[in-house]
């Protein structure tokens, strides 16, 4: 019924390696996350960023909207002018172009 003093005593401290085994888990959960998660939309990122920057007059974009234009002017302020029928053209910003269908060829030096 009652507690023994040999039960109530404290266990001995856990030694370095019990520590670290026990956040080896974590660790683990870390380290898969970074390549199954964090890397690949990071990777992802870094080329949706390097076709804005590749962006020239004549190319046939869709934005995230669902638009298909061409670009008519390419704008410095983060903007692009593209025409999306005749005569009727629309600023976009140039980060909610998701994809370019056709890719003019620069122009030659």
């Amino acid at each position: 019924m009652f507690v023994t003093p040999a039960f109530a005593q404290a266990a001995g401290s856990p030694s370095a390696g019990a520590a670290f085994a026990q956040f080896l888990p974590i660790i683990l959960i870390f380290v898969i996350f970074y390549f199954l998660l964090i890397r690949p939309q990071q990777r992802k990122m870094k080329e949706h960023r390097a076709m804005v920057e590749a962006l020239r007059r004549g190319d046939q974009i869709v934005t995230s909207g669902g638009i298909v234009g061409k670009v008519s002017k390419v704008q410095e302020d983060n903007m692009v002018e593209v025409e999306i029928a005749e005569g009727v053209k629309v600023k976009v910003i140039k980060h909610t172009i998701t994809q370019v269908l056709n890719k003019t060829e620069p122009a030659a030096s």
